[in-house]
């Protein structure tokens, strides 16, 4: 049996354990039901998530012209204190712009290998946080556009870090912090044009993730070198797939790449 497709991040729903689909174009798998089965996966070839050429990806699953052609790879998407769409100013497609950007984001503080501020779209709650492998996580302000999201968060990162240590969250090296008493450390950092926007007495989000077992030693697998892997699936993190002999694999970071994957 096996199920062949273009990767794209795996889409999950939220319950505990969290669940993970792999969508391909005319079939899904469900990966908490291969947990503890072993499973062979093959490079086939590239396909660019805009144009579908088979060409080398170069980020984001675009190939290097598409991505740095398309809306969805520009500047502001991740550094959301360039957003310019507020103010009717273009950077590659000004409608594709405005329905991003001038919608409610939520600027969050997210526990997965450390404390760390970042910003989400609030219709991506809690799809963002699964996403960055967050054990738990806390909004802090709701502001209605992406610009005021994004220099809140350049204010707070000053002071709290806005990145991930992947292996230290893979690990599941956690270290015991209270969100809530970072938070409101962080109010009086907030800048004037979010204070308004500040949420109250709220609560800590915990996320359960399908893992049986996590890599001491994490090694990422690079699909495109290797043509194929072999490995028994004992859990899934953020938006990687652990494999018994620490073998990692991250579904996002090879997004427009055609897999086989066979269920042994």
């Amino acid at each position: 049996m096996f199920y062949q497709g273009v990767l794209t991040k795996m889409k999950t729903e939220f319950t505990s354990p969290i669940q993970y689909y792999l969508v391909f174009e005319n079939d899904f798998i469900n990966f908490n039901q291969l947990l503890n089965k072993t499973i062979t996966m093959e490079f086939v070839k590239y396909q660019c998530l805009h144009c579908g050429l088979d060409k080398p990806i170069f980020r984001q699953g675009f190939d290097k012209q598409c991505f740095f052609e398309v809306p969805q790879a520009a500047d502001w998407v991740m550094r959301p204190e360039l957003s310019k769409a507020h103010l009717g100013i273009e950077e590659r497609n000004l409608e594709f712009e405005k329905q991003a950007q001038l919608q409610p984001h939520i600027v969050y503080l997210a526990n997965s290998s450390n404390v760390k501020v970042g910003v989400t779209r609030k219709n991506q709650v809690p799809t963002r946080w699964i996403d960055q492998g967050a054990h738990e996580a806390i909004e802090i302000v709701e502001v209605p556009n992406r610009y005021i999201a994004g220099i809140t968060e350049v204010a707070l990162k000053n002071h709290v870090s806005d990145k991930t240590n992947w292996r230290k969250m893979l690990r599941n090296d956690i270290e015991d912090e209270n969100l809530l008493e970072w938070r409101d450390r962080l109010k009086g950092l907030i800048p004037n044009e979010a204070k308004d926007y500040i949420i109250e007495n709220n609560s800590e989000t915990n996320l359960d993730f399908p893992v049986s077992k996590y890599p001491e030693k994490p090694k990422s697998l690079n699909i495109v070198k290797s043509q194929s892997y072999t490995g028994k699936l004992v859990g899934i993190k953020g938006q990687y797939l652990l494999f018994e002999d620490q073998t990692v694999f991250n579904v996002r970071a090879n997004e427009g790449i055609v897999v086989k994957i066979s269920i042994n």
